[in-house]
């Protein structure tokens, strides 16, 4: 399986419900560097994953709808605990979302599967992939 990865980070504040959480039952800022890697099991055409440009492109525009936000107050994640896991499968669904919509490019129909980890700090991260 052949893979390419892009980096960007998003910056958001929320809060969670539930005692697990602790403190962060408050509301509080999070900075998350965000990871979208992209696979498939044969090169394109071109001999490409996908285009990294493009691949940097759309993970930005997605986290651009997250980016300086209060998730708390979006209506798309009304009632939810908006963990680490919980979005990177967003931002997951987002990219395939792109992907089927050609914005990636007509080569990224062939991709499998893609990936998105968010690192919470150097010691924590969390992942989610998902096929397509």
């Amino acid at each position: 399986m052949f893979s390419i990865t892009v980096r960007d980070h998003v910056m958001v504040a929320h809060s969670f419900r539930g005692e697990v959480f602790g403190p962060a039952q408050r509301l509080h800022g999070a900075t998350f560097v965000v990871d979208a890697t992209f696979r498939r099991p044969e090169l394109d055409a071109d001999g490409i994953v996908v285009d990294i440009g493009l691949a940097t492109q759309q993970l930005g525009a997605v986290l651009g709808e997250l980016n300086y936000r209060n998730l708390d107050d979006e209506p798309a994640f009304a009632g939810v605990n908006t963990s680490t896991e919980f979005l990177a499968r967003h931002i997951a669904d987002r990219l395939a979302e792109q992907v089927h919509a050609g914005a990636l490019g007509e080569g990224a129909r062939g991709i499998a599967a893609i990936a998105v980890t968010l690192h919470e700090s150097h010691v924590a991260w969390a992942s989610y992939e998902r096929s397509l």
